[in-house]
């Protein structure tokens, strides 16, 4: 695969560093999305594939089959992804770094690195960045939403 960088100069690298570009920047009501283009299998640090934007909330697609998403989800401070939900999917949140509140059936509850949190399919959920830091967090989900 080529070297480079995408559309904003950014390079993409994975842990081995082999270096990727981004094939799509989709952007969504409330978030930006990038998804890599990456080959697998891969040694991963998936703290390194984190991209933020000061515009909104970024989502980034680290691996994606019909059967499951693994993605990033990445807050600047006081950035959320408003309460949503998912029908026939069920969700996993594990936050790598910072702080702030997963919102989950009508609850807010506080998280720091380290916490997780399962939204089963239909549970409406969400995050909020309240610390004054990142917040990023690993996000597993099953099956892959469609594109």
């Amino acid at each position: 695969m080529a070297m480079g960088s995408d559309r904003a100069g950014r390079r993409y690298t994975t842990a081995s560093g082999k270096s990727f570009v981004p094939d799509a920047t989709l952007m969504h009501s409330n978030c930006s999305r990038v998804e890599p283009v990456m080959d697998h299998p891969e040694l991963l640090h998936p703290t390194s594939l984190a991209r933020f934007s000061s515009e909104k909330m970024t989502k980034v697609d680290i691996f994606r089959s019909d059967r499951m998403l693994v993605g990033l989800n990445a807050f600047e401070a006081g950035q959320e992804h408003a309460l949503h939900g998912h029908a026939d999917q069920d969700k996993v949140y594990h936050v790598l770094e910072g702080e702030g509140e997963f919102l989950l059936e009508g609850r807010t509850i506080e998280m720091s690195a380290g916490a997780m949190l399962v939204a089963p399919a239909g549970v409406p959920h969400g995050v909020r960045n309240t610390g004054h830091d990142r917040l990023v967090v690993l996000v597993f989900m099953a099956p892959a939403p469609s594109r």
